[in-house]
């Protein structure tokens, strides 16, 4: 049996970890000539929210098992984050808990002309809340029966239109509100989330009673079917992905089956689309 390796140890990692960080970094003051590089344990003990006998304990093995808390407040203390943090949590024998992260508040530009470049397939961005960061000219044309595409939850909900442009209203709603319920994982604190779940609520009945049921799904690959006042039905192949480097963004593409009557009418919503765009914009 080979001997432990000790350089991958949980006590190795936070001592090395310790000796790299830098106290004024970490908002804290240099407090003079240092006897070792780095902090002192007395110090991460601080910042971690530790007593410092328990950090001692860590660092030099005598204590091998912290939980979860221990170590989320070790990670914080010493802006661990990423990799960083998940071997933290790997080397005490536990799963790093989702991070938490503040969700992005915009796309890019080049993000926003890839949409543009699309002019067969809807497609959009939303952020955790459903907010619609950004969409393309054949998404606003495919909404345009709720006069503005903002925010999906708000037009599920309380828009009127809504129960004549979704063919199956209530399998939408239900989607919608499992989709909003998965975001709050890694997302609960949005602020913007928190205010559209508490404004939808106290408007909506039918939403607030769906919530309440806390079911969950992610979106995923699923059929939409609307019915639109200008070309009659529409049917598309949803697709969501994650916007990488954007926490929370999701960009959504309704895909067109091909020799399909709605690829026969997307024509014409791109049309319909340029003649309600006033000249210059």
């Amino acid at each position: 049996m080979s001997p432990p390796d000790h350089d991958r140890s949980l006590a190795a990692y936070l001592r090395a970890v310790r000796a790299r960080c830098s106290p004024e970094a970490l908002g804290l003051p240099a407090g003079g000539v240092r006897r070792v590089a780095g902090l002192r344990r007395e110090e991460v003990a601080v910042l971690g929210g530790l007593s410092v006998d328990y950090y001692t304990r860590l660092e030099q093995g005598r204590e091998v098992s912290p939980g979860a808390a221990v170590l989320e407040g070790i990670a914080a203390g010493l802006e661990l984050e990423g990799d960083e943090r998940d071997h933290l949590f790997t080397l005490a024998g536990l799963t790093a808990p989702p991070r938490v992260h503040a969700a992005a508040t915009s796309v890019t530009p080049a993000l926003a002309q890839l949409l543009d470049s699309w002019s067969a397939q809807p497609a959009f961005v939303i952020n955790p809340a459903h907010d619609v960061l950004a969409a393309n000219a054949l998404a606003r044309a495919v909404y345009a029966p709720f006069g503005e595409l903002d925010n999906l939850v708000r037009m599920t909900f309380l828009e009127p239109a809504a129960r004549r442009f979704h063919v199956d209203w209530a399998r939408t709603a239900d989607s919608t509100v499992a989709s909003l319920r998965a975001a709050t994982t890694g997302f609960e604190a949005d602020p913007r989330l928190l205010s559209v779940v508490e404004s939808v609520r106290e408007r909506s009945p039918e939403f607030e009673e769906r919530w309440r049921a806390q079911r969950v799904q992610r979106k995923t690959a699923t059929l939409k079917q609307f019915l639109h006042d200008e070309v009659g039905r529409l049917e598309f192949d949803a697709h969501s992905f994650a916007v990488q480097g954007a926490p929370g963004l999701q960009l959504v593409v309704y895909g067109v089956e091909p020799g399909s009557a709605t690829a026969r009418v997307v024509p014409l919503l791109s049309v319909g689309m340029t003649a309600r765009t006033p000249a210059g914009r």
